[in-house]
């Protein structure tokens, strides 16, 4: 039997749906199937584990994000564009890829090495190492307030993440539905950036 490209593609669609619904734990192959219209058989022949589906999954994410934070990171505009810049796409990437942050924390405490390795596979420390000196430049020509590279860069991917691993939470506390948290996400990619800056302004003297 050979497999079906569309067949295939109907799966991937499916688990991205389910696992956007009910996250890794929660979603069971059985869930995948019905989901695609297929046995539970035929999926399994397809794919053998809904962790081998969610692998396939995860790289297509990681990867539109990492191409979009090496695209800004590696190029040439001001630091008060790029950071907007970053809290833009990041959070765009994560609305569209919800599971995405608590996939990669679980992926960090499981099999580090492999997530290590997909990271440096994609070339992103040399484009880093560019935006932290950027990052210094500014700090040594008393353009920003003194921070460290690293620091800046954590808070910058903590603060637009954050929403997103904790969005049951945040929908149960401030009684958001998923239109209104959305329309939260839209108001935070405005008020991130301005935030950010804001607080890397140096005081007047």
């Amino acid at each position: 039997m050979e497999k079906d490209i569309s067949t295939e593609q109907r799966i991937i669609d499916a688990a991205r749906k389910v696992f956007i619904q009910k996250g890794m734990s929660g979603a069971r192959m059985q869930d995948i199937a019905d989901e695609a219209g297929i046995n539970k058989a035929l999926l399994h022949y397809y794919f053998r584990s809904k962790d081998k589906l969610f692998q396939i999954i995860f790289r297509e994410a990681a990867e539109k994000l990492l191409v979009t934070v090496k695209d800004i990171t590696g190029n040439e505009t001001p630091l008060d564009e790029k950071i907007t810049a970053l809290c833009n796409r990041y959070m765009d990437v994560l609305s569209e890829n919800p599971y995405l942050p608590l996939f990669v924390l679980h992926e960090i405490h499981q099999d580090p090495g492999r997530i290590i390795n997909f990271f440096k596979g994609k070339n992103m420390v040399p484009q880093l190492q560019k935006f932290f000196l950027q990052i210094q430049d500014a700090v040594d020509n008393k353009q920003i307030k003194p921070i460290s590279p690293p620091q800046l860069v954590i808070n910058i991917i903590s603060l637009c993440v954050f929403p997103f691993a904790a969005s049951p939470l945040m929908q149960t506390l401030f009684d958001l539905d998923t239109w209104q948290f959305n329309l939260f996400i839209e108001e935070r990619k405005k008020k991130l950036p301005e935030f950010i800056l804001a607080a890397l302004k140096p005081e007047k003297k």
